[in-house]
């Protein structure tokens, strides 16, 4: 991969992505359900799935079903489940495109009953049971009746039960226990009327690796298969490799003198002369607004001078002297022997790293390696 005539690129290791999954995989002994919704973490959505695909994932999970149509139009074959909701007017694509759809609430299930007569087949759903979360699905007291109406119902075959975690990257807390005991509590009561869906799943990154209890017939991970750390409190198991890194270039190198003020509203005013640096990576690209971001230049850590602006980010570069233009900076990734994780970004911009890899600019190149 030659990226020597881009300013700013990310590198997504599919390579990484299939190992870790096939990990998850080796730990679990269950089928992996690779959730790829918003752009699969960044990452890319199409290149993620062909990957998972090659990784012999069961199924991928989406958050809306124009992300699934997208896939099987790419040519995608993989099993598909629509984790949010979906118009009942859209049923009879997802019948037509083979995709299951989320039921999560008492309205829709009629809804998606009559919508699903329209069509020469049935509507596959995945039932959602709200054991903590309060977001979406049905309560627990409410659920075993609803779940026996929902199977008398001629269109629609329920091919999973699932749950959502809330504190499972909190191990310490019981808040998952709670609501493994819930969820459990409705899958027997379900079994005793006669019903059993295919996929009973509940794990999702963190579920599935601090809590073998919830691994069930499936596993759900996202962000563990991009090699990111679901938990703030405890350690990614060995063997995860990170799959993304995201570059820029210096774009700018040039010493300025005593006093000199440095981008938007001058936040930054140099002591002494100071050697800066610009590069092409700005607001719009997905690098947070603040005054204290770090970046890799030639193996040393730099940090961010004045204003983050919407294109261009400066550093100081002294401690650098051999820094010139079209040296590589790296904000998340390895360079020589010192390395930026998405977990100490985000750590600094006091959120998850979630939110950093996700909040990449779709106007940043993606770059695809294989090893």
């Amino acid at each position: 991969m030659n990226t020597d005539a881009y300013s700013i690129w990310l590198e997504i290791n599919l390579g990484a992505i299939r190992r870790n999954i096939q990990r998850i995989a080796k730990i679990t002994q269950r089928p992996v359900m690779a959730v790829v919704k918003a752009n699969a973490y960044g990452h890319g959505l199409f290149e993620v799935s062909q990957a998972a695909e090659k990784a012999g994932i069961a199924r991928l999970c989406v958050a809306r079903l124009e992300e699934a149509l997208a896939l099987r139009d790419a040519g995608i074959h993989a099993p598909i489940l629509v984790l949010g909701y979906t118009s009942p007017l859209d049923v009879p694509k997802a019948v037509r495109r083979n995709i299951s759809l989320a039921l999560f609430n008492a309205e829709l299930a009629p809804q998606y009953q009559e919508a699903a007569s329209t069509t020469d087949g049935k509507l596959n759903v995945h039932i959602k049971v709200d054991t903590g979360m309060g977001r979406l699905g049905i309560f627990p007291e409410n659920a075993v009746e609803f779940i026996a109406q929902v199977a008398h119902m001629d269109h629609i075959n329920i091919e999973g039960l699932f749950t959502h975690f809330a504190s499972a990257d909190e191990p310490q807390k019981s808040t998952t226990d709670e609501q493994i005991v819930r969820f459990n509590r409705v899958v027997t009561e379900v079994e005793k009327l006669g019903i059993r869906p295919a996929i009973v799943h509940a794990g999702n990154s963190a579920g599935t690796l601090y809590y073998s209890q919830a691994w069930y017939d499936a596993v759900r991970p996202g962000n563990a298969i991009y090699g990111l750390n679901p938990s703030q409190e405890a350690p990614l198991p060995a063997g995860f490799e990170p799959a993304l890194a995201w570059k820029t270039r210096l774009t700018s190198v040039k010493t300025l003198p005593p006093g000199s003020g440095i981008s938007y509203n001058h936040r930054y005013v140099t002591q002494g002369y100071e050697k800066i640096g610009a590069s092409a990576v700005g607001y719009a690209d997905g690098l947070r607004r603040k005054l204290d971001n770090v970046a890799l230049v030639r193996g040393h850590r730099v940090k961010q001078v004045g204003m983050v602006c919407m294109d261009q980010t400066m550093w100081q570069l002294d401690n650098v002297p051999e820094a010139q233009v079209g040296d590589e900076v790296v904000l998340i990734g390895q360079q020589g022997d010192e390395r930026i994780t998405a977990e100490e970004v985000a750590a600094s911009w006091n959120t998850i790293n979630y939110e950093v890899v996700c909040g990449l600019s779709a106007r940043v190149p993606r770059y695809y390696i294989d090893d």
